[in-house]
């Protein structure tokens, strides 16, 4: 399910800076980013830049990426963020978490059209500059 995020005021200040934050993320060079590791949600397609790894600080990647560490010092009890790419056409199929304790919060900073998160029942087009917040132990897919 998608998450009222009136509940997280600290989401403001990412949506503020959201074209600083994608600046950053589009400067990284591509062989900088790493397939995501579990290659059978998705095949080929999705690669991750790290920035917080359940919760110790990258801080090679912070310190490349000023604006976008700065706004993560606003997200309290924060364990992972970083940048992904989606190559045209990958999808990531239906999957849950199982950790219960956390929410997923996700900023569009560079979005085609037709490009969509779907949680549960509900499916929501991304927007460059908003934000989605939902429960990752509810089935979805990108």
């Amino acid at each position: 399910m998608f998450v009222n995020q009136r509940q997280f005021p600290f989401l403001a200040e990412l949506r503020a800076r959201w074209d600083a934050i994608r600046d950053e993320c589009l400067a990284r060079p591509l062989d900088t980013y790493q397939p995501w590791v579990q290659r059978e949600m998705y095949g080929q397609g999705w690669s991750v830049y790290g920035l917080v790894a359940f919760g110790d600080r990258i801080e090679e990647a912070l310190e490349a990426c000023p604006n976008t560490a700065s706004a993560l010092t606003k997200v309290p009890h924060l364990t992972t963020a970083g940048f992904s790419r989606m190559a045209p056409g990958t999808h990531i199929k239906p999957h849950q978490g199982w950790v219960t304790t956390v929410y997923r919060a996700h900023l569009g900073l560079v979005v085609p059209q037709d490009c969509a998160l779907r949680v549960g029942d509900e499916t929501r087009q991304w927007r460059e500059g908003e934000t989605f917040v939902f429960d990752d132990t509810v089935t979805h897919e990108a």
